[in-house]
């Protein structure tokens, strides 16, 4: 079973950057598509970006564009999101996760099997 294993969280303040990883246990990673999600405190998890298993196409919520950047180095199964311009209404926890269809970048997390710890970002005003 493919485990998944967040990092790079952290607090920093708005206008700040911090880059997120995401490390995946099995060689199976670079088959699949992936995807970041995010849970704000007493808020649903949403989709933030997601990432064909080849590296293009990507797909970013409107929220994001512009300011992160999803990448993924398949040599060493790892997946990034890169967080600029930081904004207070960015702080949540951020969770990766695997796509179940090799084929499509989905926003619905029911189309998402495998799902790593979380890692917590706060962005202070």
């Amino acid at each position: 079973q493919v485990q998944l294993v967040e990092s790079g969280g952290g607090m920093v303040q708005a206008g700040g950057s911090l880059r997120l990883s995401c490390a995946a246990s099995s060689g199976s990673f670079s088959i699949y598509p992936m995807a970041w999600f995010r849970r704000a405190p007493g808020q649903e998890r949403e989709f933030v970006s997601g990432i064909m298993y080849s590296g293009t196409p990507t797909k970013y919520v409107d929220s994001a564009k512009g300011r992160f950047t999803i990448s993924r180095d398949n040599r060493k199964n790892t997946l990034y999101l890169q967080m600029d311009s930081l904004k207070p209404e960015d702080t949540a926890v951020y969770y990766c996760a695997r796509g179940r269809a090799a084929f499509t970048i989905s926003e619905n997390e029911a189309e998402y099997d495998i799902w790593g710890q979380g890692t917590q970002v706060t962005v202070s005003s």
